[in-house]
């Protein structure tokens, strides 16, 4: 995957063979846990959802790559202030990309997993896809599917876009027939911004830049 400042991604992988990638409660929220490592130094959530086999993240990345602590964490507070003592504070240090740190969280997650669930081999698809949506020239309109049929007619793509992704994430679990409402479902930012959770992992600021609505009745 590649990724570039300032931009919103929607980023999605699913099970090898289409196979379970959660297994109970505690598998969701042990993820969950993970993305807050891996994903918020680099990127501001605007929408996520986890369902049993796949997975959907909508980012808008703030750091293509940062410098790591002597831990090994990327450090978003070096560069948080473009000026003079932020790039000697990296200059030299060891970096990780955004792309490395999303697949070291699947490969974490992965041997925790297998691990509990005496198995070995990949557990996800081998290549977690990112699609630019308010990248006009790498924008896939055939991806948002409606009962309407294919939504192509955008006036406005990098405007309309982040809306419809930021719905399409949130209805997967209705469309897959586990939940009849989005704020049915525990395990997406639905209920975050429905009022019914006060989750850490969105900036609904940032979101509220870019998405209108929230229909939270579908």
């Amino acid at each position: 995957m590649q990724f570039e400042e300032g931009h919103i991604y929607h980023i999605y992988n699913q099970g090898n063979n289409r196979q379970k990638i959660f297994f109970d409660r505690e598998n969701y929220l042990f993820f969950l846990r993970k993305m807050k490592i891996y994903i918020l130094s680099y990127a501001d959530i605007l929408a996520w959802c986890l369902m049993p086999n796949h997975f959907h993240f909508m980012v808008l990345v703030n750091y293509e790559e940062l410098p790591l602590d002597s831990e090994g964490f990327a450090q978003s507070e070096a560069l948080a202030n473009e000026d003079a003592g932020s790039e000697a504070l990296a200059k030299g240090r060891k970096m990780r990309t955004f792309n490395n740190s999303i697949g070291i969280m699947l490969r974490s997650y992965t041997n925790a997993i297998n691990i509990q669930q005496k198995r070995t081999g990949a557990l996800f698809r081998k290549n977690s896809k990112a699609e630019c949506i308010t990248c006009s020239d790498l924008i896939t309109p055939s991806f948002y599917n409606t009962n309407s049929g294919t939504q192509i007619n955008i006036v406005d793509p990098e405007k309309q876009y982040p809306e419809l992704c930021f719905q399409y994430i949130h209805q997967n679990p209705v469309k897959a027939g586990l939940a009849s409402n989005v704020c049915d479902w525990e395990f997406s930012s639905a209920r975050d911004y429905a009022g019914l959770r006060n989750g850490k992992l969105v900036n609904k600021e940032v979101a509220g830049q870019y998405i209108i609505n929230f229909k939270g009745d579908l």
